[in-house]
């Protein structure tokens, strides 16, 4: 079950260029555009996500 609280990520812009996450205990993540939340959202496991976020971070 996914957590029901949608998380702003902390480098979204006062602009409203934002990306929302939420999780299920760390097994998938969700995420959507908060500008565009009617279009639904993409889902992940949670490991993939990490790992993209790693690779992002070594940019």
């Amino acid at each position: 079950m996914l957590n029901e609280k949608w998380i702003k990520s902390s480098r979204s812009n006062a602009g409203g260029s934002c990306v929302e996450a939420r999780t299920d205990r760390g097994v998938q993540v969700q995420i959507r555009d908060t500008q565009n939340r009617e279009r639904g959202s993409l889902v992940f496991p949670a490991s993939e996500w990490r790992a993209l976020l790693t690779d992002i971070d070594s940019l």
